[in-house]
């Protein structure tokens, strides 16, 4: 197997739509491949898949390998960028060794471990069986994790493709669980003599809010309402910022009414809190930026929030807390507990949903962070609920897959491997779930700018990412494990 068939079928997955709980398309990819491949396909209730390649001739005793990846995609794009994700293909171009798409995701994550499976099944060097697993929903809930039943799979040894930093074997991960609040308010007039201008937010990195939450990466969300905050001179008309729980919101913007149509002023006020945010942001953020964009005068009947409401909202979401709460005491750089205070959208014209995540290593710890949370919301009186939660995955350092990988890696580049966890939910504690005899390990190319514009894959690193997973199998092949 070789890099380029990875890269050549990753571009055909590139082709075909797969926005998290849009997966029909990527199903029907999967089952014609096994089809034209006269492969053995089985599909659950879920959507869920498995391709299975029968054990070459002389391996039928070698131990059965899972290859598993998510078949969803985290669908974003930056502001006036026409693509439509439920038919477009991604577009993207090769530059100085990487793969990127400049203003929408690239689906790397995890569409380059999907590749990698694909590729294995057409491999013709020799392998014991191997069950190739694609799971649905992943990025929205880890609903396909969660929906799979037992005898789906067979094999008790699993390599999960969905980790981003070549080089590294991952054996363990956080879980998390999703907080939404509701506000309902009242609407008041728009005050007479005022004028209309839009406050933006925007230009951030963002990225995963599990993998980069450490990072010094803005949230836009949280700084709009931190500007709001110190304006309470200013009416709500409308707010909107975020989109996915499990992105760093890059773009936040609110319509207000400004008293006396003083836009001056307020264009004055949004220029030093840009000046403001380009010292604090110059390391983790450095192309964040504030506008005040002006939007004329107000309609007949234009209303804003109610201010009673507003108070208690804008001060609700400056004070939600957002990112690292803990370090890992056991793991020397590991965050062990974050939050995401993940977007923010009017519904109508009385209630305002906030989208935020919690994530933990520690159950009591995750649990404890949402608990945070819901509390700031409802001492501002919000409406909370807390759902979508999926446990962590223990690191287990006896693991025989693991030395395997290891050996491998030392084998093929004359280096030890780092072996750590990740801050990030993968769908290997579900997993332990249904099937609690698997031997499991995650890796995968370098990825950057996971679930953002932007998102970049390594061609160097996946040249290696390729070799270790064969080098693997065939490990598994020859009987040298």
């Amino acid at each position: 197997m070789d890099s380029k068939k990875v890269l050549d079928l990753f571009r055909e997955i590139t082709k075909v739509p797969r926005e998290s709980g849009h997966e029909e398309q990527i199903i029907a990819f999967l089952q014609q491949f096994a089809r034209d491949h006269s492969l053995e396909c089985r599909t659950d209730e879920a959507g869920n898949v498995v391709i299975i390649k029968p054990a070459s001739p002389g391996c039928e005793n070698v131990p059965v390998i899972v290859l598993q990846s998510h078949s969803d995609m985290v669908c974003e794009k930056n502001s006036g960028v026409e693509h439509d994700f439920s038919k477009d293909p991604v577009k993207y171009v090769i530059e100085d060794g990487w793969m990127i798409a400049r203003d929408t995701t690239l689906g790397a994550d995890c569409g380059i471990g999907m590749a990698a499976e694909l590729a294995v099944l057409l491999d013709e060097e020799p392998s014991g069986r191997i069950e190739c697993l694609f799971t649905v929903s992943e990025e929205t809930g880890l609903d396909g994790a969660k929906a799979l039943k037992p005898g789906f799979i067979t094999g008790k040894l699993l390599i999960n493709l969905d980790s981003e930093d070549e080089g590294e074997l991952f054996v363990g991960c956080a879980g998390g669980v999703d907080t939404t609040a509701v506000f309902h308010y009242g609407q008041e007039p728009v005050r007479p003599g005022s004028g209309l201008a839009k406050i933006r937010i925007y230009n951030g990195i963002g990225g995963h809010s599990g993998d980069d939450i450490d990072k010094g990466r803005a949230n836009a969300v949280q700084l709009l309402f931190r500007f709001l905050y110190s304006h309470p001179e200013l009416q709500i008309c409308s707010l909107e910022g975020g989109n996915k729980r499990n992105a760093i919101a890059r773009e936040a913007e609110a319509l207000v009414a400004v008293p006396g149509n003083d836009i001056a002023s307020l264009a004055e006020a949004v220029a030093r809190y840009q000046a403001d945010l380009s010292v604090e942001y110059a390391a983790g953020d450095p192309d964040l930026k504030a506008e005040l964009v002006p939007a004329g005068a107000p309609e007949d009947g234009c209303c804003a929030m109610d201010g009673k409401s507003a108070e208690s909202i804008v001060a609700a979401m400056f004070a939600a807390p957002h990112g690292v709460l803990a370090m890992s005491r056991d793991i020397a750089g590991l965050v062990e507990t974050s939050t995401n205070l993940a977007s923010v959208r009017m519904q109508g014209p009385a209630s305002l949903r906030i989208g935020t995540s919690q994530r933990s290593s520690v159950t009591s710890e995750r649990r404890a962070a949402a608990l945070k949370v819901e509390a700031v919301f409802r001492l501002a009186g919000a409406e909370v609920t807390h759902e979508s939660e999926y446990p962590g995955w223990k690191p287990n350092m006896d693991s025989r897959l693991l030395q395997v990988c290891r050996d491998s890696y030392n084998r093929l580049f004359g280096t030890e491997p780092v072996v750590r966890a990740i801050h990030a939910g993968l769908e290997c504690g579900l997993f332990l779930d249904t099937f609690p005899d698997l031997d499991m390990i995650s890796f995968g190319p370098t990825i950057r700018g996971v679930h953002a514009p932007g998102e970049r894959l390594d061609l160097v690193s996946l040249d290696k990412f390729v070799a270790l997973l064969s080098d693997v199998i065939g490990t598994y092949a020859s009987g040298r494990e």
